[in-house]
């Protein structure tokens, strides 16, 4: 039975900014930071299957593809890395990139790694605040200058770089060719409401991520049986013994978090492990006399892209840094 207050680690990126309100009080040195990650309270407790973050770029990252379970496996790795992307805040100008404008070969997917022409193969797409982008494992992607994310992932640090921006970092073009899916992808992700207060993001065989919004004064019971992370988008609330607001997050596990929202409400991100939304995640606790204010109803689960291509091993270069 586990509730954590998390830790949040500041990483600096040459891609990152200085100012991280409102969204995060994590602590840093002043320079540029890129990343928050969030981490179980003791560096000493195993780590959590998945991993929840906070981007920030004030310029464009790599082109990059992550692998899929297969091509993981095929590398000795545990797992791949498939992730999703909540918008907190975009630039007017704010895009991410998803999947190519057109199927390429192996062959030609090489050569344009060669030749840099990746760059204008990869199809950009504006993004707003609350935008949600699921990205599989296998897809070449890319997030732009101007954005504030939040991000949940599977735990893993195997990138591939397909094309830098002037950094002068390196390119893993064989293990990006092997284990990418050199096509177009799909963009539109489609939130359904499970509940007045729940509203499904993306569902798929790795983790489920949720918004959570929850009125004023309310009070709440999260049933966390599988790995659980809540992290606090605005206003505030007491979760267990913590007090959480902006830029906070607890991890839970086989255990039952009593929430309790403040005068403004909550706003928040819940992602867990398992193949579907979790019916009874969030039940209210309700004063004698309080009406009912909904409960939660069976929704139809989005289908997102097919999974990420199989692939034959290769040796791979895995790469810390975006």
């Amino acid at each position: 039975m586990t509730i954590e207050l998390a830790r949040a680690n500041a990483l600096p990126k040459p891609w990152g900014i200085l100012d991280l309100r409102p969204w995060s009080r994590a602590p840093h040195h002043g320079g540029a930071i890129g990343e928050i990650w969030y981490e179980r309270t003791s560096k000493e407790a195993t780590n959590s299957s998945l991993l929840l973050k906070l981007l920030f770029t004030s310029q464009p990252l790599s082109i990059q593809v992550h692998p899929d379970d297969t091509f993981a496996h095929s590398m000795g790795l545990p797992n791949g890395k498939t992730e999703a992307w909540y918008v907190l805040s975009a630039a007017p100008a704010a895009k991410v990139a998803l999947g190519l404008t057109q199927r390429l070969t192996q062959q030609q997917l090489r050569n344009a790694i060669d030749d840099g022409s990746i760059s204008n193969l990869v199809v950009w797409q504006a993004v707003s605040p609350e935008d949600v982008i699921f990205v599989p494992g296998g897809t070449i992607h890319a997030i732009g200058a101007g954005l504030v994310l939040a991000e949940i992932q599977q735990r893993s640090d195997a990138t591939f770089r397909l094309f830098d921006y002037g950094r002068e970092r390196d390119l893993h073009i064989e293990s990006a060719v092997a284990a990418a899916n050199a096509e177009p992808a799909h963009f539109q992700v489609k939130p359904s409401r499970l509940t007045n207060e729940r509203t499904l993001l993306v569902s798929s065989s790795h983790f489920v991520f949720e918004r959570i919004d929850l009125a004023a004064d309310s009070t709440w019971c999260l049933e966390a049986e599988q790995e659980t992370w809540l992290l606090v988008l605005s206003g505030g609330a007491v979760a267990g013994s913590f007090d959480i607001v902006t830029g906070d997050a607890v991890f839970a596990q086989s255990d039952r978090v009593d929430i309790h929202a403040g005068p403004t409400g909550m706003v928040g991100l819940a992602a867990y492990t398992g193949g579907g939304p979790v019916p009874q995640l969030l039940q209210r606790v309700r004063r004698p006399g309080e009406m009912d204010r909904g409960s939660p109803r069976p929704v139809p689960v989005p289908t997102f892209l097919p999974q990420a291509k199989k692939a034959t091993p290769v040796n791979a270069r895995l790469d810390l840094y975006q």
